[in-house]
């Protein structure tokens, strides 16, 4: 099979993803094997391939927002998964034992492995998965539409519930590509006022088009206090940006898997019980919820297509955040 292959991590201008054809090996106790249909682009596959995240193997094929078809079962997998189309998230395994695990917290366990880092992921023609970390997708979204929602969905998801935007308010979305324009359509559903802070001019029309109140660069003030917010953007000036705008008991949920360096700010901003607190990866619960919400409301994913081959090219487009949406690959 065909896959896209990080052989030593780079700075995405070089290239480092390379085509390769990669032999398939027997699978293990409840893996299943996916013909993969599409697989969504996401900010962490591209501190991935620049080495930002710790590499736990190399060779690595990235790409954890898979939609494929379960066209073989390995040892004790599920009858009833083969010939089905399912997602596959970041969350790729976890122990299943620990103090996390046992509380619900399974995105916390030590032992996580997650698809596209520990196990190689969807920017290939064919991807190995547990069986258990699959997903049911809701039907109205075809291939491409549902792959935005595996990642830039789920951890949007849980980023407003941690912020309590789920209950309604004021929201402010710092940043605004794949996991906003999916976050503002929940938080409208939810009942939120949303303010958006970004400096491109695409993502100001972008945002205005699906139904934010406000939309100014991260420097500015929104028309009103917010309850919440939500910082996608790895950037860890915007958090007291955020605090200075944020009223009493607000809470900042920082999502990116990493984030520059937060500067000093003066106390008075945290008081008077303002939060910030991250982000880390979701549970399973997370993604089912998600994917349910999804069909309700129905989510809209802005989505462009790339050939597989196209994965590079991809990926530079995320570092000058040159996407309107999401970009999804597509074996040919």
């Amino acid at each position: 099979m065909k896959a896209m292959v990080l052989e030593r991590p780079a700075a995405i201008e070089t290239r480092p993803l390379a085509a390769r054809e990669m032999a398939e090996g027997p699978l293990a106790v409840g893996e299943v094997r996916l013909r993969v249909r599409a697989c969504g682009v996401c900010r962490t596959d591209l501190h991935t391939v620049e080495g930002e995240i710790a590499l736990p193997r190399l060779p690595l094929t990235p790409g954890h927002q898979i939609v494929g078809i379960v066209d073989e079962l390995g040892p004790g997998a599920p009858s009833e998964l083969l010939g089905r189309r399912v997602g596959v998230a970041w969350m790729g395994g976890v122990c299943g034992r620990c103090a996390w695990c046992v509380s619900g917290r399974e995105n916390l366990c030590p032992e996580a492995r997650f698809t596209g880092l520990h196990r190689d992921g969807g920017y290939a023609e064919r991807a190995v998965v547990r069986a258990d970390f699959t997903y049911q997708l809701p039907e109205g979204f075809n291939d491409v539409q549902a792959a935005p929602l595996l990642c830039a969905g789920v951890i949007g998801y849980r980023a407003l519930k941690l912020a309590g935007a789920l209950g309604g308010g004021k929201l402010g979305i710092f940043g605004f590509g794949a996991s906003a324009h999916v976050a503002i359509q929940i938080a409208r559903h939810a009942g939120c006022e949303v303010f958006i802070f970004t400096r491109a001019a695409r993502h100001h029309t972008h945002a205005y088009s699906l139904g934010a109140a406000w939309v100014g660069s991260p420097d500015d003030s929104p028309p009103a206090e917010i309850d919440h917010a939500v910082i996608f953007s790895p950037a860890g000036e915007q958090v007291p940006l955020g605090l200075r705008n944020l009223a009493r008991g607000g809470t900042i949920a920082c999502a990116g898997v990493t984030m520059s360096d937060l500067p000093g700010f003066p106390y008075a901003l945290l008081y008077h019980e303002r939060a910030v607190r991250s982000v880390a990866n979701a549970t399973r619960a997370d993604a089912q919820d998600l994917l349910a919400l999804a069909a309700r409301i129905p989510i809209a994913t802005s989505v462009e297509v790339l050939p597989l081959e196209d994965a590079n090219e991809a990926l530079q487009r995320v570092k000058r955040s040159d996407v309107t949406g999401a970009l999804v690959l597509c074996p040919r």
